[in-house]
């Protein structure tokens, strides 16, 4: 019996270095919008450079922290997000502590909808590149804009990982293991 255990450490050490691998898959980030500034008209937080700086993936989660009393956060198409229209979102929140995972790759418009927040610069966009390939020239941003992310209860603000279960990365997890098992 030992010995079959001593013949499988090779493959064990394998298999497990595959599965830590394909674990990278179902993590997410959490991103706090503008770090410690927040969500905020004080400050001049340039929130197009934050956003610039960062590698967003679906599965990433997105907390706005603010003071609900003076503003609130308005997922928008690209149109609305260019204008500052805040007139008709696809999504408002207004908790002063929002995460939203990012469910879908391409742009995802913010903008706090009080008057005059968004023209002084209290908006971000959120884009989701796709790491196989590229978004046709046949989508524009404001095609892809109308897919709204999904708000969920919001974890400390971080740059930690946490678990996401994935679809993909499981069904891939378990055909290496099938296939490391069975050769």
């Amino acid at each position: 019996m030992a010995f079959c255990i001593l013949e499988n450490i090779p493959k064990m050490t394998l298999l497990f270095l595959i599965l830590a691998c394909f674990m990278q898959l179902c993590f997410g980030v959490v991103y706090k919008v503008g770090e410690s500034a927040g969500w905020t008209t004080i400050g001049n937080v340039d929130y197009k450079q934050w956003a610039a700086s960062k590698t967003f993936q679906v599965g990433d989660v997105i907390v706005f922290q603010y003071s609900p009393q003076f503003h609130n956060v308005m997922q928008v198409t690209h149109a609305e997000y260019q204008s500052c229209n805040a007139s008709a979102p696809i999504a408002t929140h207004t908790t002063g502590k929002d995460s939203i995972t990012i469910t879908a790759h391409g742009h995802h418009f913010f903008l706090c909808g009080v008057p005059g927040h968004c023209q002084a610069g209290q908006k971000v966009d959120i884009n989701v590149l796709r790491v196989s390939s590229s978004v046709s020239p046949s989508q524009s941003p404001s095609s892809l804009s109308h897919i709204p992310a999904v708000a969920v209860p919001a974890p400390s603000p971080s740059h930690a990982s946490y678990w996401l279960p994935s679809k993909t990365g499981l069904v891939l997890a378990v055909a290496l293991v099938l296939l490391v098992s069975f050769a």
